[in-house]
């Protein structure tokens, strides 16, 4: 079950955090995968090797994918290191919090361009292959916050929000080539990247979870195999909640 041997997968922020999760999990499940960072080189090519050490196949590719010439480029890269795309992860993203009254129009931007209009970018470039190939897998990640608003992130929130928009849509217009999108919306996940939330932040989360613990990277990685997988062919344009009941 969940085999994904002979396909190859290009994850966008996959150096570290869920990115590297999805990563790992991906080549233990038969994937091939393209590790894309921006700038944390050491961090992606210590998981290549550890890929590598445990049997799986990996590469690295740097790109900033806010970029149309990087996410071109990083695509081709991936196709002529592994051959081929079947599965594109739109993880890459961060966030700016602040009160909509504190919030200025850099904040603004920043978030929107790389957690919407890259998402859009890399899709676009992996779209062609997919294409002609007559198959793919479009995973964006998104975010609770997506689903329900966060006060303190409405540049976030926003964002996530479109990724659903957008993924319903790729999902409409590649249906016929055999190409699912869909997308994953996490909860609160504890990794390197969220340990400095505030811990009053932190408790309130965890009063209003239905079960009693924190996501893991695992919960999310998971997710995305599954929907990387044959078994989830059939499964397209959809919104998969991994929160614990958060969102509820």
């Amino acid at each position: 079950m969940f085999d994904l041997s002979g396909k190859v997968a290009l994850v966008t922020g996959g150096s570290r955090g869920i990115g590297s999760g999805i990563c790992t999990y991906l080549a233990q499940h038969g994937a091939a995968v393209a590790i894309n960072y921006k700038e944390s080189e050491k961090l992606a090519k210590e998981l290549k090797g550890k890929i590598e050490a445990a049997g799986g196949k990996a590469m690295i590719v740097q790109a900033d994918v806010r970029l149309p010439e990087d996410t071109e480029r990083m695509v081709q890269e991936t196709i002529a290191g592994l051959g081929r795309l079947d599965i594109l992860v739109n993880n890459a993203g961060f966030n700016r919090d602040t009160l909509i009254l504190r919030m200025s129009l850099q904040d603004w931007d920043e978030v929107m361009d790389l957690n919407l209009r890259a998402v859009f970018l890399c899709t676009k470039a992996a779209l062609r292959p997919m294409m002609k190939q007559r198959g793919g897998r479009i995973i964006n990640i998104g975010s609770v916050s997506g689903l329900a608003g966060n006060a303190g992130q409405a540049n976030y929130a926003a964002a996530k929000s479109g990724l659903i928009g957008f993924t319903r849509a790729v999902a409409r217009e590649m249906g016929s080539r055999n190409i699912t999108a869909n997308l994953i919306a996490p909860g609160l996940v504890i990794t390197e990247l969220t340990k400095d939330i505030r811990k009053e932040i932190v408790e309130g989360v965890k009063q209003r979870l239905m079960i009693d613990r924190f996501g893991t990277v695992e919960d999310v990685a998971a997710c995305v195999v599954f929907l990387a997988s044959d078994e989830g062919g059939y499964v397209t344009g959809q919104v998969l909640s991994v929160d614990g009941g958060l969102g509820l």
